[in-house]
């Protein structure tokens, strides 16, 4: 009977270890994957295209300096296509296409007190960049950027303890440690110049939905 108490000890032993280091040694890095609508402060942009809003999606990773806090950057692609009129050049014009494509360098603090949390908010904000491509109908491309900065907050809700054994078998293969779904909102302010002269935010107030993955 000891010998079979012994054996079952040393068989589990790896198991019992997989799911102690889950809860216990902290993630280093994050990976985030996320979609959403961007809705644009730029005037009459519901003229130009056919919504007042534009599909986004982004991707980001980050180190983790602590465990509540890390650094990372991020990038992005948002697409608009419309008809009648070009907000970035203040003129009429025919079918219209506009992209942008964000780069965000961030600091992010994650209300993070134990690893088996359950949901956790989180907060943060950064340096932005947004570069633009519009290209008009019969007129040409224009291309650009702009500087400026964001802020973001938004709750996470951890999905480990939904399939705990396939949990274990990601953090066994890839080192995953803790998976979860999220929803967030973000801001961004950065100011293009138009041809008229003015300066025109072509930021605005996102609400995105994703997945993050921490290693």
């Amino acid at each position: 009977m000891k010998r079979i108490l012994i054996l079952l000890l040393i068989a589990l032993a790896p198991t019992a270890l997989h799911a102690s280091d889950l809860t216990t040694d902290r993630p280093r890095w994050s990976l985030e994957i996320k979609g959403g609508k961007l809705t644009p402060d730029i005037d009459n942009f519901s003229t130009a295209y056919d919504s007042h809003a534009m599909t986004e999606f982004e991707a980001a990773g980050a180190y983790k300096i602590i465990r509540q806090i890390e650094v990372g950057v991020e990038g992005g692609y948002s697409r608009a296509g419309g008809s009648g009129y070009a907000p970035l050049h203040n003129m009429k014009a025919g079918h219209v296409i506009l992209n942008f494509y964000p780069v965000d360098v961030f600091v992010l603090a994650r209300g993070v007190i134990k690893e088996d949390q359950w949901v956790v908010p989180y907060v943060g904000g950064g340096w932005s960049r947004i570069y633009y491509r519009e290209e008009i109908q019969d007129q040409g491309v224009a291309r650009g950027f702009a500087n400026g900065y964001h802020a973001r907050g938004g709750l996470q809700f951890m999905l480990d303890m939904i399939d705990a054994d396939a949990a274990n078998s990601a953090f066994r293969d890839y080192g995953l440690r803790h998976s979860y779904f999220f929803i967030e909102a973000k801001y961004t302010r950065a100011m293009a110049d138009t041809v008229s002269g003015t300066s025109t935010n072509i930021g605005g107030k996102s609400l995105l939905a994703g997945f993050l993955f921490e290693f």
